[in-house]
């Protein structure tokens, strides 16, 4: 049996550089559907993922308020009647800590505004917060300390600093215990973040951290942009969530006027949302294999045409219509094999180029695209080979050998 097989790889393989050309062709098609597979879905899983880690980045069991009441169903009610949603504020921010399942709270305000140092200017994001957000969003210090951990309506002219921010105002000077001009009022630098990435939409490394009530007086606001809130655990997240809702509700006169979202129903949304891209962009990219099997068959049909003789003449030595089949077969299924595997180089070498070009981009195909893509390619190989592989047995010796 082993000899067989040998044989019938060496009689396809003979076959396939017989034409090099046509071999060629069908080749690179069956390699451009595996590889638009492979690269399409790793597009797909790659944004999935950036999404995913971005979210969880902001923290674990992680629940956000956010001023104004939306639904999914439609607009707020109160928009059409030209109220505006009532501001979240400092005291909004301390009653949610009335919970045993709060374990910290951060509330933040956001702005921009101009820094200054000794002639060295540049604007900058200003995020207004405390103590706490340091171990909710679990950054890292590279040097001081983080904000004080003070009332939250106590005003401190203390800030922490990015390290761009450090670098572009301070340059290769100290940065501890320097005064830095945010708008019209001057702080003193207690500490430099470590950590990168991103938050709330801008770059930590470009970012300065304030006090939320210094941040209120340099932008001349009592409202807060956001409250984030760790719950002690996973299971606590809903009833937190539901506490929360509770709790604002009784404080802003029984109108429930605020948006309150959790970590994993957003995380959930985007994974179904991306996930069905991811599935979708596979889909596309598997009509190109079902394009190169058609291609496969087409080729073959003609190379039996081409063939002919050398058919007739394999059946009067005895080949049976079962051996024929067996031998066009394989002759596809060793070129759908071929195909498949430098498509899977190809895909592979394109998914690396994307995660250099876009490094923040986890272009990884997963495996069941890997997979998929290389059973649909020899499938397709199988499949499309049957016709000609059954019109090459159907042949008549005599009429084959004569070239008829």
């Amino acid at each position: 049996m082993q000899i067989l097989v040998d044989d019938i790889i060496h009689f396809a393989w003979r076959a396939l550089k017989g034409y090099p050309a046509r071999t060629l062709l069908m080749l690179l098609a069956m390699a451009i559907g595996v590889a638009a597979v492979i690269m399409l879905t790793a597009l797909g899983e790659g944004a999935r993922r950036y999404i995913i880690d971005e979210f969880a980045s902001l923290g674990t069991n992680l629940i956000i308020v956010l001023p104004g009441y939306s639904e999914t169903a439609g607009l707020n009610p109160t928009t059409l009647m030209g109220e505006t949603p009532r501001d979240l504020t400092l005291d909004d921010a301390l009653s949610l800590l009335r919970s045993h399942q709060v374990r910290r709270i951060a509330p933040l305000n956001i702005g921009s505004v101009n820094a200054i140092f000794k002639g060295r200017s540049r604007e900058a994001v200003v995020i207004g917060s405390n103590h706490d957000l340091l171990a909710l969003r679990h950054w890292e210090m590279a040097q001081g300390q983080f904000l004080p951990q003070t009332a939250l309506d106590l005003a401190t002219p203390v800030c922490v600093i990015g390290s761009k921010i450090r670098d572009e105002l301070f340059g290769p000077g100290r940065a501890l215990g320097e005064w830095l001009r945010l708008g019209d009022r001057r702080f003193r630098v207690i500490g430099v973040l470590a950590s990168e990435g991103r938050s709330i939409g801008v770059d930590v490394q470009d970012t300065i951290l304030v006090p939320v009530a210094s941040a209120q007086q340099l932008f001349n606001t009592a409202s807060l942009f956001r409250i984030l809130i760790e719950a002690r655990s996973r299971a606590a997240i809903e009833p937190v969530k539901q506490f929360t809702i509770d709790t604002l509700k009784a404080r802003h006169q029984g109108k429930r006027d605020v948006t309150v979202i959790t970590q994993d129903a957003v995380l959930a949304t985007f994974d179904r949302i991306l996930s069905a891209l991811t599935y979708a962009m596979a889909g596309i990219a598997a009509i190109s294999l079902a394009v190169a099997g058609i291609l496969i068959m087409n080729v073959m049909l003609i190379a039996v045409s081409q063939r002919t003789a050398e058919i007739g003449l394999l059946k009067a030595l005895g080949a049976a219509p079962r051996q024929i089949i067996i031998l066009i077969l394989s002759e596809a299924i060793l070129l759908s094999a071929l195909g498949a595997a430098a498509g899977l180089l190809l895909g592979e070498l394109g998914n690396f180029v994307i995660r250099y070009a876009f490094p923040n981009l986890p272009a990884y195909a997963p495996l069941w695209a890997i997979f998929t893509a290389l059973a649909v390619a020899l499938g397709a190989g199988l499949l499309f080979s049957l016709l000609p592989a059954r019109h090459a047995a159907r042949l008549d010796p005599v009429l084959a050998l004569s070239g008829r």
